[in-house]
């Protein structure tokens, strides 16, 4: 359940800076189409659970942190 709210966390993030990206001029639609695609097509390669634990174990790490 976690991991589908840390999944679901980073798609949003990352959906609001390719919004603020192309908003701003950083990036044009054409890249910003393909970084879609090639994040699409990434997820159903034989990569995706190592990005998958990758990213899980940096939210945990960063979950650890104490201030």
């Amino acid at each position: 359940m976690i991991s589908v709210a840390i999944s679901l966390s980073v798609v949003l993030l990352l959906a609001i800076i390719l919004v603020v990206l192309l908003r701003g001029g950083s990036i044009k639609a054409g890249p910003a189409i393909v970084a879609v695609l090639f994040g699409f097509f990434l997820a159903s390669t034989g990569m995706a659970p190592s990005i998958n634990r990758f990213m899980n174990s940096i939210a945990d790490t960063i979950n650890q942190i104490r201030f």
